[in-house]
Parts: C-alpha cells; structure tokens; sequence
C-alpha cells in the first residue's frame, strides 16, 4: 500500500506548456506521422497540450486526401482523435491557409485560425516546442 506522503507528493506533478508545431507536408516525410504518434503518446502524461499547424503543415489536416497512388497510408484521420486525448488547443494560421487557398471548411477538426503574431506569442508561452 503507498504511504499517504507519497500520494500527496505524486498529485504536486509539474504541469508544463508543450505545443507541437507541424510545418510539413503529410506526404513526402515521416514528420508529420512521427508528430502525429508523439502527440498522443505525450497525451498520455497530463500536460497542458497544444498543436499548430503551419506552412505546408495544414495539408496534414486537409480532408479528401487519397494518397493510395503514392503508395502511403492515408493517416490524416487520425488527427480527428486530438481532442479526445486532451489536445484540445489546436491553431492554424492564417498566413499559411490563404497562401495555399485553403479555408477552414477544408480542414478535417476544428480549429482556432490564428496570425502569424498570435503563433510567435503563443510560442512564447511555451515550455517545450516538439517541431514536425
């Protein structure tokens, strides 16, 4: 049985800002999918979570994708499962929506379209940065 001192001490865990910023294209490069499977092993652990999607990150939540013909699995999906495992701060920006014609009705899970400022404040804020 756990000592009463040892519970109080494990409920005092340290909470850090982790935000995950996905700039690259889904297809092409394994970062996207690495960022994809770290941010739900992360989840795991009780941090305060967040994901931005810029540059040609935003592909990685655009719908329709049917990269069968370039022979890789289509794991764009998955990212609909963020908010289930507590990644629920999810941003892109605007910057890089307009500049690739997209809108957020292209995108796969609700976001929170920010500007470039707000991106870099946001950044700021955070304790640990995990670039895809």
């Amino acid at each position: 049985m756990a000592n009463p001192e040892e519970i109080e001490e494990s409920s005092d865990e340290i909470v850090k800002k982790m935000m995950f910023v996905m700039r690259k294209a889904p297809h092409g490069t394994i970062n996207p999918y690495e960022g994809l499977e770290v941010m739900l092993i992360v989840a795991a652990y009780d941090q305060d979570l967040s994901a931005v999607f810029l540059d040609d990150g935003v592909y990685a939540i655009k719908k329709g994708q049917d990269p069968k013909e370039i022979g890789v699995k289509d794991f764009s999906t998955t990212f609909r499962v963020l908010p289930g495992y507590g990644i629920e701060k999810i941003y892109v920006e605007k910057e890089s929506l307009e500049n690739r014609g997209l809108t957020v009705e292209d995108l796969l899970l609700e976001v929170e379209v920010v500007d470039k400022s707000e991106v870099t404040k946001l950044m700021q804020e955070q304790d640990v940065l995990f670039p895809f």
